[in-house]
């Protein structure tokens, strides 16, 4: 599944819904929710969340209180707003798409 130009909205989910993290465990939930089809590769995620950092729309730590030390990602006032303006663009995608090819019904296009 190509997920190119949406990438951004789902990490921005994953770190919303699961509040300070560390990226193995948003790679693990964008698995988890999405019953596999985001598989992703460390090399596609972190790369992704150092460039949302640059943005400002995460905020990041070092976390030592484990065995390992890990980087800890969270959403920051700013990555909220971005959310929140992309599942509205995502929406409207959606939406139009659905105009063109038909309604899901059942999992599954009409």
């Amino acid at each position: 599944m190509d997920i190119r130009g949406h990438l951004d909205l789902l990490l921005l989910s994953v770190l919303d819904d699961a509040g300070p993290v560390h990226g193995y465990a948003v790679i693990t939930a964008l698995r988890d929710r999405s019953d596999g089809a985001f598989d992703l590769p460390e090399g596609t995620v972190y790369p992704a969340l150092q460039r949302l950092e640059r943005a400002g729309l995460v905020a990041s730590h070092w976390d030592e209180t484990s065995a390992r030390r890990r980087r800890v990602y969270r959403l920051t006032d700013d990555g909220r707003r971005a959310r929140a303006a992309k599942k509205q663009e995502w929406r409207g995608i959606v939406l139009g798409v659905q105009a063109v090819i038909g309604p899901m019904t059942a999992g599954r296009p009409a």
